[in-house]
């Protein structure tokens, strides 16, 4: 028991710190350094990847915005949901329904991808409100 308690504190802590770089990168060192994570992917394509638009849309959720980080990147509120059902599930031995759901996330990644960068769907893309 004692060893349990050990090791959900070390991924506690490790959890904890890895929000806590993560903040202090956003929060500190982009806007003090103009350090900033560039998208390969459009870079070289001209096209939206899928996680186009997730640091700015962190920055507006640390920020308190929930609609304009919502409008940077819809696609992580649609598979934050969906990665912790996929985490209860696969915990509880359900592998055939966890893995629906891990396929059926990869798809959802790939079409959001795609249809963001189509003209009918330029919505999707990352947009400042």
């Amino acid at each position: 028991m004692k060893d349990i308690f050990i090791r959900f504190q070390k991924k506690i802590f490790l959890g904890l710190f890895l929000v806590g770089s993560g903040v202090f990168y956003l929060k500190v060192l982009s806007p003090t350094l103009g350090i900033s994570i560039p998208c390969i992917f459009r870079k070289f394509t001209g096209f939206y990847c899928p996680g186009c638009g997730m640091t700015r849309a962190s920055l507006a959720l640390l920020d308190g915005d929930i609609y304009q980080s919502f409008r940077y990147n819809m696609l992580i509120y649609i598979l934050i949901p969906l990665m912790l059902l996929f985490y209860i599930l696969d915990k509880k031995g359900n592998k055939k329904y966890s893995q629906i759901i891990m396929t059926s996330m990869l798809i959802l990644t790939f079409l959001f991808g795609i249809l963001r960068n189509l003209d009918g769907f330029s919505w999707l893309a990352p947009v400042l409100i």
